[in-house]
């Protein structure tokens, strides 16, 4: 049974999306937010969050942004009747990005697409690598980025960090597929675990940060607004 929240101000908007929702045929629960104070206070975990951004109290963006300190595995889905507000939707991973007037078949179309993406994420991608202990295996996912050091990789992840025997080029060939990028020669990043850049600063969701290089920084924007706008 998956967990699914409404949070707008509208509440014709809001009947219509759960309607929509209950009749889709998926096994489903849905709950009804008219403001995002509202449903932080619920302290729910849900699957998919439909969210509207232009709400009185608290934003769609700021409610996000809080979201994503406790969650990250919830599936965004922006409603809203402005698109002005796409980019700066990108810091909190939004799944879609939906403009009203919106089509019970796109709406149906996205939960479907973000129930299997869901599922996916949950099988999960296991990658080996050599450590100075011995063999391991990471989940791509979990990985925030890898620094080379004195001849080793470190690898910061969900975890914790481990020391990792190989060369950056290397390791990057390997974990391009998932979603990798490099913003300097001695640090590769997990493009999904970017916050935001800040000058030549590249801020991760740890709030660590990775030196972005000037030669390189064109290059690695362009690859991060592309990783971001296909995941919309």
């Amino acid at each position: 049974m998956y967990r699914i929240a409404i949070c707008d101000d509208d509440m014709e908007m809001r009947r219509f999306l759960c309607r929509t929702v209950e009749g889709s045929g998926f096994s489903c629960i849905v709950d009804e937010f008219s403001d995002g104070i509202d449903f932080l206070g619920c302290n729910t975990l849900y699957d998919i969050l439909f969210l509207d951004i232009d709400m009185p109290r608290m934003n769609g963006i700021e409610t996000a942004e809080r979201l994503r300190k406790t969650d990250r595995k919830v599936k965004i889905i922006y409603v809203t009747g402005y698109q002005d507000y796409m980019s700066r939707s990108f810091a909190v991973h939004p799944f879609s990005f939906l403009v009203k007037p919106v089509r019970e078949e796109e709406i149906i179309r996205q939960v479907r697409e973000a129930l299997l993406y869901s599922g996916a994420e949950e099988q999960g991608t296991l990658l080996w690598f050599q450590t100075t202990e011995g063999a391991a295996k990471f989940l791509a996912s979990d990985i925030y980025y890898l620094e080379y050091q004195s001849r080793k990789l470190r690898f910061v992840t969900k975890q914790g960090e481990s020391l990792v025997r190989g060369k950056i080029s290397e390791c990057l060939e390997k974990l391009s597929p998932y979603g990798f990028a490099s913003p300097h020669k001695s640090f590769a990043v997990n493009l999904y675990h970017v916050k935001s850049i800040r000058g030549y600063d590249i801020v991760m969701m740890n709030e660590d940060l990775v030196p972005l290089s000037q030669k390189r920084s064109a290059q690695f924007r362009g690859l991060l607004g592309k990783y971001q706008a296909d995941r919309l």
